[in-house]
């Protein structure tokens, strides 16, 4: 496998990384039941194949994919890896949450340091938080302290936003949300580009878009090249930007593993070209007439007070535009508590990284599958 740098600091990472929110579990409705030595088993089977690079959060899988990574990560296999985790700034009340929760997280993860040390989630309101508890000046002492080695934020927000974050501390890297699809999302192809600039590479989370470009539907795989899988191009767009250093895939099964060390074993042979982008832009365009709401089903909404699958939900309604009703409404079918059961209670909305008003969308899912 042929390894990526990041631009500023002296680190090579394999292509892709290993995303820990989507491990299998045993119970659908409980994202904490992780399948744990499948899951190990998967993990490992990917660090042993050239993946160095693992991205976990204090959040994920409820609570519980910091503890699991921790576990599988015995047996020398912490030191094969860059591991990177996030500050639940969310949290952050005062100066001294920041080394509380790292702390706590080091001793879930079973490590005396993090590598990539991330701000989760930065958006406005988050980012005045950050300035307001001193966190960047707490986050330079864990780095003296040899807690953390490399300083970085996820974010979801807008351009102007992610140039206020990137302009504000000497940051060594960060991580978006980016595809050919979201090339003029929150912090897009500009944002990509500006950082590019000045120096600062980029992790990339949802080059899937939540599976969605693994799984086109028919109207828009119409308008995609045969000469490469669907998975193949949305890497392959990914890994001809030379600002970004690794592409996370969240791997839900051991068949997702092997496709992707087969994929970033020869991702230089597939750089794209101009005909090979002018492609994909006639696939966007055809794509954003489809889709109707930018869920990604990272599920940081659920669960929901009243019930409802909000995921689930919206992708019925995306399949009204993308599919046909009737499939839609099959979709649909499968859940017991509807979308006229939401209350607006906006928790969900509070949480949603896409910032998608929820309650109001769900009014407009009543009104598409009352036809």
């Amino acid at each position: 496998m042929q390894y990526r740098k990041f631009q500023k600091i002296d680190v090579e990472v394999s292509p892709i990384g290993f995303g820990c929110m989507r491990f299998p579990v045993s119970d659908p409705k409980d994202e904490s039941s992780i399948c744990k030595e499948e899951a190990k088993k998967m993990l490992r089977k990917a660090i042993d194949g050239g993946v160095n690079y693992l991205d976990t959060a204090w959040m994920y899988h409820n609570f519980s994919s910091e503890d699991f990574v921790g576990e599988a990560l015995q047996d020398g296999y912490r030191e094969k890896v860059n591991l990177a985790t996030k500050l639940p700034i969310w949290l952050v009340e005062s100066e001294d949450d920041v080394m509380k929760y790292l702390d706590i997280q080091l001793g879930k993860l079973k490590t005396d340091h993090v590598d990539f040390y991330l701000v989760h989630g930065l958006d406005q309101e988050r980012w005045d938080s950050v300035k307001k508890y001193n966190v960047l000046a707490k986050l330079e002492e864990a780095r003296a302290m040899g807690k953390v080695k490399y300083l970085g934020f996820s974010f979801h927000d807008s351009y102007e936003t992610f140039v206020d974050i990137i302009d504000g501390f000497d940051w060594d890297f960060y991580q978006i949300q980016f595809n050919y699809i979201n090339t003029d999302y929150q912090a897009g192809m500009k944002g990509l580009k500006y950082a590019g600039e000045k120096g600062i590479s980029a992790v990339i989370m949802e080059p899937m878009l939540g599976g969605k470009l693994a799984n086109l539907t028919p109207q828009v795989e119409e308008r995609i090249s045969k000469e490469r899988s669907q998975v193949e191009w949305a890497l392959d767009f990914l890994w001809s930007q030379p600002e970004i250093a690794v592409v996370l895939s969240g791997m839900s099964t051991m068949e997702q593993v092997e496709g992707n060390l087969e994929y970033a074993g020869r991702w230089e042979e597939r750089q794209l070209v101009e005909e090979d982008y002018e492609m994909l832009k006639g696939v966007k365009e055809v794509f954003d007439k489809m889709a109707l709401v930018p869920c990604t089903k990272c599920n940081y909404c659920m669960p929901c007070p009243f019930g409802l699958n909000i995921p689930g939900i919206f992708e019925a309604y995306n399949q009204t535009a993308s599919v046909s009703t009737s499939f839609a409404l099959k979709t649909y079918a499968q859940y017991d508590v509807k979308a006229d059961a939401c209350r607006a209670c906006r928790r969900c909305e509070k949480e949603c990284p896409q910032h998608i008003e929820i309650s109001e969308v769900m009014k407009k899912v009543v009104t598409a599958m009352a036809e």
